[in-house]
C-alpha cells in the first residue's frame, strides 16, 4: 500500500512541477513583449514569475525525492535501460528548472537580450520532455 502511496503523490508532484515549467516561460514571453516605459505591468509580471519560481521548487524536490523512492526503495525500473534514459531526461529538467532561475535574474536585473520569439521556442523543451518521460514509463521500451 506504501508503493500506491508513494506512486500517487509523485505522478502529483512531478505534474504539478511540470505546470510550472510550462507556464513560467509563457511570463518570460510576456516580459519580453512588455514596452520599456511599463513598468507598473513589468513588477507585475516579475512578481508573478517570482512567485511561481519560488513555488515550484518544492514541488520539485518532492517529485524528485519521492521517484528515487520508488526507484531505490521499491526498485522501479532497477537496472532497465528506459530508467536511465528517464535519468537523462530529469537531469536535462533539472538543468532547464536552473535556466529559469536565472533568466528570471536578468529579468529583473533589465538584462535580457533575448526576444519573446525565443521565449517561445524555450517554453518547448519542457512539452517535449514531459511526453518523452511518459512513454519511457507507459511504454517502457528495452525493458530488461
Amino acid at each position: 500500500m506504501t508503493y500506491l502511496w508513494v506512486k500517487t503523490f509523485h505522478i502529483v508532484f512531478v505534474t504539478s512541477w511540470f505546470a510550472g515549467l510550462f507556464y513560467l516561460p509563457r511570463i518570460f514571453v510576456n516580459l519580453a513583449m512588455i514596452a520599456p516605459d511599463s513598468l507598473a505591468e513589468r513588477d507585475r509580471l516579475l512578481l508573478m514569475a517570482g512567485k511561481l519560481y519560488r513555488f515550484m521548487r518544492p514541488l520539485m524536490w518532492l517529485a524528485l525525492g519521492l521517484g528515487f523512492w520508488l526507484w531505490l526503495g521499491f526498485g522501479v525500473g532497477k537496472g532497465s535501460l528506459w530508467m536511465h534514459l528517464k535519468l537523462v531526461f530529469i537531469v536535462i529538467l533539472l538543468i532547464y528548472h536552473m535556466a529559469c532561475g536565472r533568466i528570471l535574474q536578468s529579468f529583473r536585473d533589465q538584462r535580457n537580450q533575448r526576444s519573446h520569439v525565443w521565449f517561445r521556442w524555450f517554453n518547448e523543451l519542457p512539452v517535449l520532455v514531459f511526453v518523452t518521460v511518459v512513454a519511457l514509463v507507459v511504454i517502457k521500451p528495452m525493458a530488461a
